[in-house]
């Protein structure tokens, strides 16, 4: 009998996985993964773990919680691994790093290839388990990564760093699943989870606002905002609380005011530019926001599957549209030219490759 280690978050999608791993004969252990806070971050800020969590609104016991109700009513054994230092050093610090140099981070693309198919599958095999599995809405063909049958929860973009050593030990057992089918199941199971919300926030971290998290450690930088002819028409924050393709949260000066109201309309404005060494946001009206090419580096191919140049699809954020498009290969990475501009390409963020069959090739990071 196969030896299955799942990611068990205390959602209602990995208590599932679960149970179908379960319900197909595998030898199944519940794991979950503490992440966050770290010892470290509590102690900086002088409380004690309690104070810590309901400051900050943290749902790590919560989580926990519910990840133990699954273990015991799917009678599985179940295990804590505690990555938070881990999570806070390769995940945390690039969330903050990359936002302060004017990036835009993917940090749930970062948890995955470091903690989840890293830490994770690592410690599982070095303790006799033939596989991980987690709650990722994908499927697996053999050595490709495909598409889910539920194309609304797809969660491949995220999934675009592993490569066939990870897969070969990785199973998602929700791949033919919609989202509807995996709460059917867990309320027939009668699993506490079966009804509980999705967490919306950072991976891990919980429900909070990625501008409010920022605040933690990033303070307010106040600088200009200038429209696409250089003209100062607004005031920031700080860049690092804004991202590309952003709509307005930001102040607009009297004068730029006065204009609009003389002009009769006031536009709107996305964020098109980020300049981390100026202090500068640069807007622009939709028209001048969007783009139909940029360039990718870190390319990462997933599987075997040699990439058509000519025909590649693309995604350029979570839930985004897919994309027709075509890539010139260069010194740097992949020059991808799009069949129709869009709004909110930006660089630190990924772009995911696919084949019209569905077939996740892999992706890289937007330059």
């Amino acid at each position: 009998m196969k030896k299955v280690a799942v990611g068990i978050s205390g959602g209602v999608d990995s208590a599932v996985a679960a149970l179908a791993l379960k319900q197909q004969g595998y030898n199944v252990t519940a794991v979950h993964l503490y992440c966050w806070p770290p010892k470290s971050e509590i102690d900086k800020d002088g409380l004690t773990r309690e104070e810590w969590i309901k400051k900050n609104g943290c749902r790590a016991d919560e989580d926990r919680d519910f990840a133990l109700k699954t273990a015991l009513e799917l009678e599985i054994p179940f295990k804590i691994l505690d990555f938070s230092e881990e999570y806070n050093s390769k995940v945390i610090k690039y969330f903050y790093d990359e936002y302060e140099a004017g990036r835009t981070p993917n940090p749930d693309v970062m948890c995955n290839s470091e903690i989840k198919f890293g830490l994770f599958l690592s410690w599982a095999l070095e303790n006799g388990f033939d596989y991980i599995a987690t709650g990722h809405y994908a499927k697996l063909d053999d050595d490709k990564l495909m598409i889910p049958e539920d194309k609304h929860k797809d969660q491949t973009y995220f999934l675009w760093k592993l490569t066939q050593k990870e897969l070969a030990h990785t199973l998602f057992p929700l791949g033919e699943f919609s989202k509807t089918e995996v709460r059917q199941m867990a309320e027939k199971a009668n699993l506490s989870v079966a009804k509980r919300k999705d967490s919306q926030g950072i991976c891990f971290v919980g429900n909070v606002e990625a501008r409010e998290f920022l605040a933690r450690r990033l303070k307010k930088n106040p600088g200009k905002v200038l429209n696409n002819d250089g003209r100062e028409i607004g005031k920031h924050d700080g860049i690092w609380f804004y991202t590309i393709g952003q709509r307005g949260g930001w102040e607009i000066t009297p004068e730029a005011q006065r204009e609009f109201a003389e002009d009769g309309v006031t536009p709107v404005f996305y964020v098109i530019k980020k300049d981390a060494k100026d202090n500068v946001l640069v807007v622009a009206e939709e028209g001048e926001a969007k783009s139909d090419q940029f360039e990718v580096g870190d390319i990462n191919n997933i599987s075997k599957t040699k990439w058509n140049m000519n025909n590649l699809i693309v995604r350029v954020r979570h839930g985004g549209e897919l994309i027709g498009a075509r890539g010139m290969e260069n010194n740097e990475g992949l020059l991808v030219f799009l069949d129709k501009p869009i709004r909110g390409i930006a660089s630190g963020q990924s772009a995911v490759f696919y084949k019209e069959d569905g077939e996740c090739l892999g992706g890289g990071v937007i330059e």
